[in-house]
């Protein structure tokens, strides 16, 4: 089993676990072309306001990708891959339903996201959902990793307040407690990040000079759900079949891009795709 005990005791009191090499370099590798590919190729449905290659935001020449599993047969065999359905199986101690995939690229120069709560956007009832974050690239400080607030999962889903847009492509966030603080979570490419949907989490900008930090992401939600938010809307079992159950009011997708109230530096992706230049 992938996940050990004490990773389903740290998931239970932080409300995260990370699971190591759940996925191999070779399958790494493999996920970053196709994407790298499909962005290469256009413009697809939640893709913010679409593609625009003469940007000086680097989140608009590479936006997020998200429901590829609708159209994309890599994204959906990911999502519903064995080893996901395992882990959750585990974690929840009942075999989950998919509604979500995403595709973060953030490169050199990219906001990151404010602090959130995933439930705020998928609103699940019962219970909350489960995020799987797999890393594409090693992610650290530098290149914006990952920040989660550990514990702030036992917390109700929070009134939401303005972000700072210079360093957050989002212009909403939720206050930590002051018995709180964020703290970055570092992973190789092929490590998985699990965490519940009431966990406060975000990241900060991509300071690094020519590093991605992509990521491949999938929403999860208890197979005992009653409602989830209509975005989510059709919900999966893992073995592709559609199940019914009620669309909650409100929610949506998982952050909405806004304009920075700062000019970005300009990039220029290079031929190979995987190093970024930067021009000011």
């Amino acid at each position: 089993m992938p996940i050990t005990e004490s990773d389903l005791a740290s998931y239970a009191v932080n409300g995260y676990a990370v699971v190591k090499s759940l996925f191999d370099a070779t399958e790494v590798d493999a996920l970053k072309s196709h994407y790298m590919l499909l962005r290469s190729q256009g413009t697809y449905p939640g893709d913010f306001d679409g593609v625009d290659l003469l940007s000086t935001d680097p989140l608009k020449r590479f936006p997020r990708m998200i429901h590829m599993h609708r159209w994309d047969k890599t994204s959906r065999d990911w999502l519903l891959d064995t080893r996901i359905r395992d882990l959750l199986s585990v974690l929840g101690g009942k075999e989950p339903y998919a509604v979500q995939t995403m595709l973060y690229f953030k490169p050199a120069g990219a906001r990151g996201q404010a602090l959130h709560q995933d439930q705020y956007y998928l609103r699940v009832q019962p219970g909350s959902c489960t995020a799987v974050w797999l890393a594409l690239d090693t992610c650290d400080e530098e290149n914006g990793c990952m920040q989660v607030v550990p514990g702030s999962h036992t917390l109700p889903v929070l009134c939401t307040e303005k972000a700072d847009t210079t360093l957050s492509f989002t212009d909403v966030t939720v206050p930590i407690p002051p018995s709180m603080k964020a703290v970055p979570i570092l992973m190789d490419a092929g490590d998985v990040l699990l965490f519940d949907g009431q966990l406060i989490h975000g990241s900060f900008p991509n300071t690094s000079k020519e590093r991605f930090r992509r990521a491949l992401i999938g929403h999860y939600i208890s197979g005992d759900a009653k409602k989830v938010g209509g975005y989510y809307h059709p919900v999966l079992r893992f073995d592709g079949t559609e199940v019914k159950i009620d669309q909650n009011a409100g929610g949506g997708s998982c952050g909405v891009w806004v304009a920075s109230e700062l000019g970005p530096v300009v990039e220029m992706m290079s031929a190979d795709n995987d190093t970024i230049s930067r021009h000011e």
